[in-house]
């Protein structure tokens, strides 16, 4: 039997204790993702929650994620669940549900995601069964321990809850949002994702994800942040976006040339 390559990569480096380093697209053309992925970046995340990119763009980019030996991961609109089998269906290696903020929220994402018994995918993967290297019944078997899911702490209401997020089967690990959860604590007077109220909620989560044996994954604007972001204990940490980095390169040409 065939071992899953870059379908079990991302959780076989959680596994290991690694920390990863992922680009983030929220730009609709496939090849942006590509080029990312060619880089050194551990994985590439696709943003369909507030990036313009579609489903039907991310599904044409994961191939071209996978090609180059990445893991692609993948953020879906809030509440759209019936598009996580979607994007395992078609090679993605994680999906990541925003706004979590009910246990009936955390309940429907994990059914959506795994195989039974544990959740309710139902069967009609091409892409990742493509991808894993398995016949069927042997990609059925193993994939619900390297389809992974994110779910999203960005609330008061996913604060309150994290333990019992944090020990539903079928829940892999937790994804902080640090811009919600800068309005949350301050009570919607301000977004500050680097404000101190973020940074202790954030080693609170990881505290209580260790404890749960479960990665923490958090978003970073900028290169700074996403080294802090690891240096607090997230295992999972995205750069910047794509159109971050293309105005932070195109200002620092200019810049160069201009001086």
């Amino acid at each position: 039997m065939a071992k899953p390559t870059v379908l079990s990569s991302l959780a076989d480096r959680f596994a290991r204790g690694d920390s990863i380093v992922s680009a983030w697209c929220g730009l609709p053309d496939p090849s942006i993702s590509a080029i990312l992925a060619q880089e050194d970046f551990d994985a590439v995340t696709l943003d369909m929650q507030h990036g313009p990119i579609t489903l039907a763009e991310v599904i044409r980019a994961v191939p071209l994620i996978n090609a180059a030996g990445k893991p692609a991961v993948a953020r879906i609109p809030v509440g759209e669940f019936q598009n996580v089998s979607r994007l395992f269906d078609a090679g993605v290696s994680g999906v990541i549900a925003p706004m979590i903020n009910t246990m009936e929220d955390a309940r429907l994402f994990a059914a959506y995601a795994k195989y039974p018994p544990m959740g309710e995918r139902s069967w009609g993967s091409y892409g990742g069964l493509g991808a894993s290297g398995l016949d069927q019944n042997s990609y059925l078997k193993a994939a619900n321990g390297f389809s992974l899911t994110f779910a999203m702490i960005e609330t008061r209401e996913a604060m309150a809850i994290l333990d019992d997020i944090l020990a539903l089967e079928g829940i892999d690990a937790v994804f902080v949002g640090p811009s919600d959860l800068s309005i949350a604590l301050s009570g919607g007077a301000k977004v500050d994702a680097t404000a101190k109220e973020v940074d202790e909620a954030l080693k609170h989560i990881v505290a209580r994800a260790s404890a749960a044996n479960k990665p923490v994954a958090f978003y970073a604007a900028t290169a700074e942040r996403a080294k802090q972001g690891l240096a607090m204990g997230a295992r999972f940490v995205t750069v910047m976006s794509d159109s971050g980095l293309l105005r932070a390169g195109a200002q620092n040409a200019l810049k160069i040339t201009r001086s």
